[in-house]
């Protein structure tokens, strides 16, 4: 039996193990494409199976739809993702993750004594803001927020 080289929106779904409506969704945002048939239907490359693994694996650790589109334009169009691709796009997400990790760790060991407000009330926070210096940057949690990776 021939392996199919294209493969339907209920296929790939099954497959992929997501939604319909996530590959409508994934294909809505540019992250993945499908042509139509003469019969209006979508029909999927092969290649669509591992970018949407891709997808996946980089939304459960908490890479952005906006930062994994871009990662997936830099691949060739048209063709399973290699190792070496996934090398590269991994290791362009891995100082971000570190640093979110980082910033999770921190939080973690001190979550007992802090709200990340930047309160003055709490004498023990150790990560008290003496004298309110952060009122500079604008109000909330000064020193919980996320910055992002230059």
């Amino acid at each position: 039996m021939a392996i199919a080289k294209e493969l339907t929106v209920g296929q790939v779904a099954m497959r992929a193990g997501v939604a319909v409506s996530a590959l409508h969704f994934y294909e809505a945002r540019g992250l993945i494409r499908s042509h139509r048939t003469a019969g209006n239907q979508r029909r999927y490359g092969r290649d669509v199976l591992r970018r949407v693994a891709i997808i996946r694996i980089a939304q459960e650790v908490g890479i952005s739809l906006a930062d994994i589109a871009a990662a997936l334009d830099s691949l060739p169009e048209g063709r399973t993702p290699t190792r070496a691709d996934w090398n590269l796009l991994s290791s362009a997400w891995r100082d971000d993750l570190d640093r979110r990790i980082n910033q999770l760790k921190k939080l973690r060991d001190g979550l007992t004594d802090c709200i990340g407000c930047g309160c003055m009330s709490i004498d023990r926070c150790p990560l008290r803001n003496r004298e309110d210096r952060l009122a500079k940057q604008g109000a909330g949690a000064r020193r919980l927020l996320v910055k992002p990776a230059s």
